[in-house]
């Protein structure tokens, strides 16, 4: 009886010593030891990032930004678009109705030149400017969310001069308009990728007479 219990105190020691050296412990269940503690984080944060909404809005927002010039200028007390600006804001609005599911924000601004009432009012008068162009260019108002005039607020240079770099109106990315779920269900690539799916174009038919060489011509 002795002995027994001897070789089964050795045994399960025995045991102890393999789980320590990295043995799968035998109650565990199968696959345990081979789990990787970060499995299904891939999907998690696909996941997450397909659910983000006001990361995307920062990402599409820093792309609009970086392809397009989002800022037009104008002459002093002058809410009229020039010929320049009039091109920059066509550029705009071709990049803009590639994304329907994107709102759009108007910033107006003015140099410190007049009163602050005044110019609060001018500043809008652009961001007004800027949106009915656009909307001229087939873009829906009801994507331009609001218009925001900050006047004499927020030079670009700030100077009690006039100063044209001031007098600007600024175009940003502002959302998704409601209802609009294309970046949330997983189809980011393909709203990303749409000017690319839009210019493909059919392959051309090749058409191959087959010539019967049974039955003569």
């Amino acid at each position: 009886m002795k002995t027994i219990v001897t070789t089964t105190a050795a045994a399960l020691s025995l045991m102890g010593c393999a789980q320590e050296a990295g043995t799968p412990n035998v109650s565990a269940s199968a696959g345990a030891a081979y789990l990787d503690p970060a499995f299904g984080s891939a999907t998690a944060l696909n996941a997450q990032a397909m659910t983000d909404a006001a990361g995307a809005t920062s990402a599409l927002g820093a792309r609009f930004a970086a392809e397009v010039d989002s800022t037009v200028n104008f002459a002093f007390n002058s809410a009229q678009l020039d010929a320049t600006a009039q091109t920059v804001l066509a550029t705009q609005a071709n990049w803009i109705r590639q994304f329907p599911e994107i709102r759009f924000r108007v910033y107006g601004f003015t140099d410190l030149v007049g009163s602050a009432a005044y110019n609060k009012r001018l500043g809008l008068a652009r961001a007004n400017a800027v949106v009915a162009y656009l909307a001229s260019q087939g873009i829906s108002r009801s994507r331009l969310e609001a218009l925001v005039s900050y006047g004499e607020t927020r030079p670009v240079i700030p100077t009690a001069a006039p100063e044209r770099q001031n007098r600007r109106a600024v175009t940003e990315v502002s959302g998704f308009v409601k209802g609009s779920p294309m970046l949330l269900n997983g189809k980011y690539a393909q709203v990303i990728f749409r000017e690319y799916i839009a210019s493909a174009v059919p392959a051309p038919n090749i058409s191959a007479t087959v010539t019967s060489t049974a039955g003569g011509e």
